[in-house]
């Protein structure tokens, strides 16, 4: 918010052409390489759209797991915008293994088939796992082998940075990453995200023309870049999102104590899933706002971030305890 402010001062030409934007581009060079080409975006899905649709055609398709956020939460805007196709893979722990995909490529491009051309991943995942260093070098290679570009949806790679103890180039670009979506408004940004291609040819012909058409070209960019050049500034980034994975291992082990409450998936990032009674959870939402993940369990997702404070942690782990305590009496 203090960027935003100073960058609120006199008059700057518009569209990205100023000196905050020039600032925050050189942040993003100081951490992923001079090499990478930046283009800012008001959101996620705005940023995946930039992202894939600058490096497809209509006729070929993206592959992804069946719980990516670009096939089951952004409302088929990708396939709407870019005319291209999802091909989602069954995944338990929501991430893609060579063995997945092997079976897309294994054909010679057919007419009446699109034609795979690029993977997405997140990291963290959707079910808030982390892939390992080598599982994503090992998926990059296979994929450049096969002609495939490496899409990485990193709306909470400050996290999975965080958490793997590595720098932001060490989780992506290092291993291969073609295209990323680097994620702001998750660790402390008030709007705002990234699309950093590792290799500016890729992008140079389309991207400027696919975020306009997407409509994420902002014309006051400062009040974005502003805040990328706060965010990216020293360690601030991974200050915010390690913060929240310690909030996060501090839910598991206050949560962890609590009957008729199981955790059900590692905690590694930001994220807490677990299952409790059916009763339990509308009695917990009338305080707090949380999604029901899987309503067959019922499987719910508990997230921590950058300003969540320890007080808020036991607070909730206590409305928990304490619905819980009486869904299992009825």
């Amino acid at each position: 918010m203090e960027a935003i402010v100073a960058a609120n001062v006199g008059d700057a030409v518009s569209y990205g052409a100023d000196s905050w934007t020039e600032r925050a581009v050189a942040r993003f060079h100081e951490h992923f390489g001079s090499a990478s080409d930046v283009l800012f975006a008001f959101n996620g899905t705005g940023a995946n759209i930039v992202a894939l649709g600058s490096l497809l055609r209509p006729h070929e398709a993206v592959i992804c797991p069946d719980s990516a956020h670009l096939q089951t939460d952004e409302c088929g805007a990708f396939e709407r915008f870019t005319g291209s196709k999802m091909l989602p893979v069954q995944s338990a722990d929501g991430k893609l293994r060579v063995a997945d995909i092997e079976p897309l490529v294994a054909h010679a491009p057919d007419q009446h088939h699109v034609v795979p051309r690029a993977i997405s991943i997140s990291n963290a995942t959707e079910f808030g796992g982390l892939y390992t260093l080598h599982e994503i070098r090992e998926l990059c290679e296979f994929a450049h082998r096969h002609g495939l570009f490496v899409h990485l949806d990193g709306a909470r790679i400050c996290n999975a940075a965080a958490a793997l103890g590595v720098s932001l180039r060490e989780c992506t670009v290092d291993l291969g990453i073609d295209v990323l979506s680097f994620g702001g408004t998750k660790n402390g940004m008030l709007a705002g995200e990234a699309v950093v291609f590792f290799d500016g040819a890729l992008h140079a012909a389309a991207a400027p023309f696919v975020r306009k058409q997407a409509m994420q070209l902002a014309s006051k960019m400062r009040f974005i870049a502003a805040q990328f050049d706060a965010l990216l500034t020293g360690d601030r980034w991974r200050a915010y999102a390690a913060h929240a994975n310690a909030m996060a291992q501090r839910l598991e082990r206050r949560i962890a104590a609590i009957p008729n409450v199981r955790i059900t998936r590692p905690v590694e990032a930001n994220a807490v899933f677990a299952t409790l009674d059916r009763d339990a959870i509308p009695a917990i939402q009338e305080r707090y706002f949380f999604y029901v993940f899987d309503d067959t369990l019922p499987e719910v997702r508990w997230m921590t971030h950058f300003a969540t404070r320890e007080a808020d942690v036991d607070a909730f782990a206590d409305a928990v305890a304490h619905a819980s305590t009486i869904g299992a009496a009825r």
